[in-house]
């Protein structure tokens, strides 16, 4: 019997690529980047995007610092572009960071979904964010009401799929783990973070990847889990 559910905050309720999206365009446009030199406004979103999301695979498994990270995203997608290091823009990170926590829009349906699980379940949320963006984003977004607990890695000292993390939320939220379940978009840190804890979770996975077997559980849209649960 389940009584908790905790969930991924970045890319499974808060859809951070269209956020980013959306930030990356107005910037293109304040640093007037095409005089710069890059011409494609989607090429720069593309090759970040892509940028991003391996430095922040390196990032869950503590293979780089929150200052290398935020320090390489936009340098090397620049530097890839044809940039001169030199002609990077050197408070374009800090913008990013200052503006794209500030958006607000999240996956379909996910007001709703957590609405009804709220009436069910106690809610948390386990985030390996940086925690002033998190809280940012939480706060903005009008999540807090929803959620019972908001772990951020940088309070524990750990990232997912750390056991460590997993079992401080469940610590924190008085949870067994046969009656809780985690539900992310990261196979490494959420849902092979979680199984391998002990764990039951669920793969979000709107992008529709290739699932591995030992993966039991899979979802594709937010709204799949009122039939769930």
């Amino acid at each position: 019997m389940k009584k908790h559910i905790f969930f991924d905050l970045d890319h499974t309720i808060w859809d951070f690529d269209r956020n980013a999206e959306e930030t990356l365009k107005e910037l293109y446009q304040t640093y007037q980047l095409e005089a710069l030199g890059i011409k494609s406004c989607s090429d720069f979103i593309s090759i970040y995007t892509e940028n991003n999301h391996l430095l922040w695979a390196d990032y869950h498994l503590g293979k780089i610092t929150k200052d290398f990270l935020r320090a390489e995203r936009f340098s090397k997608t620049f530097i890839q572009l044809g940039i001169h290091p030199d002609a990077v823009p050197q408070q374009f990170e800090a913008d990013y960071v200052s503006i794209s926590p500030t958006k607000t829009n999240l996956f379909a349906g996910a007001e709703q979904v957590l609405a009804y699980l709220q009436q069910k379940y106690t809610l948390h949320i386990i985030s390996n964010g940086f925690k002033e963006t998190t809280l940012t984003k939480m706060n903005l977004s009008k999540l807090n009401p929803y959620f019972e607990n908001v772990i951020i890695s940088e309070d524990v000292g750990v990232n997912k799929p750390n056991p460590i993390i997993f079992e401080y939320a469940l610590d924190k939220a008085k949870a067994l783990k046969t009656e809780s379940i985690m539900i992310g978009d990261s196979l490494e840190a959420d849902i092979y973070g979680a199984l391998n804890f002990g764990m039951e979770a669920i793969f979000f996975n709107p992008a529709q990847k290739e699932k591995p077997e030992d993966v039991k559980h899979q979802i594709v849209h937010l709204e799949e889990l009122l039939k769930l649960f």
